[in-house]
């Protein structure tokens, strides 16, 4: 791979790859593409799709459950554990398929190049496949034209490129021989072609330098070939699952050494233990992520948001950084002519009629500027006639129609000629006044200068227009722009979309900063992140980022705004680093450029209207081209986020509280606190209305910020509510053995009620961070606590609790445990307030 080849003369290029203007021979080129390799990209052994599934089994959280699953079959609990298992496998096959299917963008990205070129072999121009070039051909381009490798040219005649595909900038790039410094960034270099990009006009010829895997677009190919890393919420379940099954294996552990050395049976110790441990696993999380994605999704879709990988929802809500391509997301992606302005600035309508006939009649190349300018009014010349043209020069940067006008303009012949701002000027001699009359050029130069500098550090692309009147007998094809009059300014601009603004300010109240990443000019993007909000002085240059490492640079971006003159390969780079320094980061583009860091990025965004590789990169697809969907988006991500949590609060306080109490009662009762089955029915009873979590409404309160993993909270929350359900469960214990001197079922029982009761209770204070009685249940929810309630109300008082080891409760009993359920909820919402007013959600992961 030959770096920076882009800032050596052709002439040593030629002498280090030792070639010529000639070409190579065909031996010469059979020995190189066995030395280098064939023009294609490098294919690397993809894991088989068996292997793929297996390796969605992997985390904690799910081994553990599978555990679980096998130990419910044990016990001779078939349903729980099919269950559990049916539950594991859809959620895991989900994960199979997003992860099988992420061959399809490279697959994309590759069928987005051309098959074959125009090479120099043996003296002689022949049409060959594009795998079979090599390092030192070369090649010849027209328009039309894909570029193959990348490559130095080498003659150019009236050479364009569209290199939207890697820059994502609207404008045409005009190429010359020549060499550029090597900090020069990707968009500048004008001297070299990229594979990848197509010829929109001219012709060249060109030398092959890097091969297809060492270019810029295989930079791209190697990024979307890699596994994806794992996002922030994936991070936080794996996290989760390490929690627990280090707390399992402590208090399974404990629970039976200690019935051992109290010379219980050695079966039953093992039995409650290994069902203790399906107690204190949170078996219905895979179905609570799922239902609560699902939903989640299917109210996005309504947005006109498609999610394509669940756990994307999630992580939106987590989002605290959102990087966006200019073109195409935060610009309309077109050009659009601004205005038509005079010598003083003034906007004039006799200059947009001149342009529009050059524009008109111009027979060059389709290109934007033109479109943009006839796009703008409708007009009429078909009572004019053209008479000569002179296209386009790279050499003057002007194109000039002469045209015999209709008689609008009284049937005269006009040289209209526009171009480049100071190539205009060079050829006019006076320009046109206020009144029609002409002045000498010379009164205004400074002027117009002036205005010229303004407009380009506003954004603008500006064009100049000029032109003459000539006579009837004039020989039109030896006319030259020369003597003309200076008419006026043509200002273009990719303007913005029409709801970025109000987007971004309400991004930033939901805690969520923009960053603009761009290929494009500093003086471009310092105007255009002016316009949006961002910090013009907080920018970043592409030449200056290659040297930072990405531990230097995860500390830098915080302070960083705008990045501009960035390279595609860079964009990763700059998601990476803000990963790193603890952000949840989202990126929206649309183009083949964007594909690495839509892949890389923990939310990865792109449009409908997007190229297919970026649409296949991506996580979430608008169908809308709005970016008003983004925040309905952010807090639908936020909202399922918290009803996860929700579940989690619930599960691991109950659960950890359980646990601690059959712990103690194992230590001083003759008996099991529960039998196994009973441990199983209990945590079937407690799960059953979780699933309706995902149907809960959020406090206003947590959806104002990026909610994200925090295990230290998790770990206080367990703790704080475990041991205060832990307390009341020897309450109960109390009751029922110093009062009611319970035997075995009738304590089972009891304790079975109160702990069921107790949940179902707590689930609806632990909900809501707010006062209960402020903060309004869905009616799924409370319907299916009421229907647990009522049905484990029917099966110890109907001749099923003989199955299940239960009798009926004493009315005494059943007052007595519906009291200490009811003080427990009292104590626990004194709790709740104490516990939120020195703990909340942290911004930064905690381990």
């Amino acid at each position: 791979m030959m770096k920076d080849f882009w800032s050596y003369d052709k002439d040593y290029i030629l002498k280090d790859l030792n070639s010529s203007e000639a070409g190579l021979s065909s031996q010469e080129a059979l020995d190189r593409i066995e030395s280098y390799g064939k023009n294609v990209f490098e294919e690397k052994k993809s894991s088989s799709n068996f292997m793929i599934f297996l390796s969605q089994f992997k985390s904690p959280i799910t081994m553990i459950l599978i555990f679980a699953a096998v130990l419910s079959i044990f016990l001779k609990d078939y349903s729980d554990g099919i269950i559990i298992l049916i539950i594991i496998f859809i959620s895991s096959f989900l994960s199979y398929l997003h992860e099988s299917k992420a061959k399809d963008a490279v697959k994309k990205l590759l069928s987005s190049v051309s098959v074959t070129s125009n090479v120099l072999r043996d003296g002689t121009f022949r049409e060959m496949d594009n795998a079979d070039l090599t390092i030192g051909d070369v090649i010849s381009v027209k328009t039309g034209d894909m570029i193959p490798a990348d490559c130095l040219i080498l003659e150019g005649n009236a050479l364009t490129t569209d290199e939207s595909s890697l820059t994502g900038e609207t404008f045409p790039v005009e190429k010359l021989v020549g060499k550029i410094p090597a900090k020069t960034s990707l968009s500048q270099r004008k001297n070299s072609l990229w594979m990848g990009t197509y010829v929109i006009s001219g012709s060249a010829k060109a030398l092959i330098v890097n091969l297809a895997k060492d270019s810029e677009f295989g930079k791209i190919t190697s990024s979307l070939s890699q596994k994806d890393s794992d996002t922030d919420f994936e991070k936080g379940i794996k996290d989760f699952g390490n929690l627990i099954l280090r707390v399992t294996s402590i208090l399974i552990g404990l629970i039976f050494i200690f019935n051992i050395i109290l010379n219980k049976s050695f079966l039953d110790s093992f039995i409650f233990a290994l069902a203790l441990s399906v107690g204190l696993t949170p078996q219905m999380l895979p179905a609570i992520i799922s239902v609560n994605l699902s939903q989640g999704a299917k109210r996005m879709s309504q947005e006109g948001v498609i999610v394509k990988k669940l756990n994307a929802i999630e992580n939106f809500g987590s989002m605290t950084i959102m990087c966006s391509d200019k073109t195409g997301t935060i610009t309309q992606g077109k050009v659009k002519l601004d205005y038509c302005l005079d010598f003083r600035g003034e906007k004039s309508d006799s200059l947009y009629k001149f342009a529009a006939i050059n524009s008109y009649f111009q027979e060059g190349y389709t290109n934007p500027i033109d479109e943009a300018i006839l796009s703008l009014k409708k007009e009429d010349f078909s009572s004019y006639k053209k008479l000569y043209e002179i296209p386009y020069s790279f050499e003057n940067k002007l194109l000039s129609v002469i045209v015999k006008t209709g008689s609008d303009l009284a049937n005269k012949n006009l040289m209209l000629t526009k171009g480049a701002f100071a190539s205009v000027v060079d050829i006019c001699d006076s320009y046109e006044k206020a009144d029609g009359s002409l002045g000498n050029i010379d009164e205004i130069r400074g002027q117009i200068f002036d205005l010229f500098n303004k407009f380009s550090s506003r954004a603008y692309r500006v064009l100049a227009l000029s032109y003459k009147e000539l006579n009837d007998d004039t020989d039109f094809e030896k006319e030259k722009a020369s003597g003309m009059i200076f008419k006026g300014f043509l200002l273009f601009m990719d303007p913005l979309k029409e709801d970025v603004k109000d987007v971004i300010e309400k991004m930033d109240k939901l805690g969520v900063c923009l960053k603009m990443i761009t290929g494009d000019n500093q003086e471009i993007a310092k105007h255009i992140g002016r316009e949006i909000g961002l910090d013009p002085d907080k920018i970043l240059l592409g030449e200056d980022l290659s040297s930072y490492s990405l531990s230097q640079l995860n500390k830098k971006v915080l302070d960083i705004d705008i990045f501009a003159e960035i390279s595609p390969n860079q964009k990763e780079k700059i998601i990476r680093a803000y990963k790193e320094a603890g952000e949840i980061v989202g990126y929206m583009g649309d183009g083949i450029n964007d594909a690495a860091a839509i892949k890389q990025a923990d939310v990865g965004i792109s449009v409908d209207s997007a190229a297919d590789t970026a649409k296949d990169a991506a996580a979430i697809v608008l169908l809308q081209n709005s970016l008003k969907v983004l925040l309905s988006g952010i807090i639908e991500g936020r909202r399922t986020f918290i009803n996860t949590l929700k579940y989690i609060f619930v599960a691991t306080s109950a659960n950890f509280g359980n646990m601690f109490s059959m712990a103690g009662a194992s230590l001083f009762l003759k008996f099991l606190p529960l039998l196994p089955k009973q441990i199983l029915l209990t945590n079937l009873f407690t799960d059953f209305p979780s699933l309706q979590i995902a149907s809960d409404s959020v406090d206003g309160a947590w959806l104002k910020s990026p909610v994200k993993w925090d295990m230290k909270f998790i770990k206080k929350f367990m703790i704080v509510f475990g041991i205060t359900s832990s307390v009341f469960d020897y309450v109960t214990f109390f009751v029922m053995m110093i009062i009611f001197r319970a035997d075995e079922k009738l304590f089972q029982t009891a304790w079975m009620l109160e702990s069921v009761i107790s949940a179902m209770v707590v689930m609806l204070i632990v909900r809501t961070a707010r006062p209960v009685i402020k903060s309004k249940a869905s009616k799924k929810l409370i319907l299916s606590i009421l229907a647990v309630s009522i049905s484990l109300l029917a099966i110890i008082y109907s001749p099923l609790n003989t199955y299940l080891g239960l009798i009926a409760l004493p009315i005494k009993v059943l007052i007595s445990m519906l009291s200490i359920s009811i003080i427990y909820a009292l104590v626990a919402e004194i709790m709740k307030k104490r516990f939120y007013k020195h703990n909340s959600f942290s911004r930064k992961t905690s381990n």
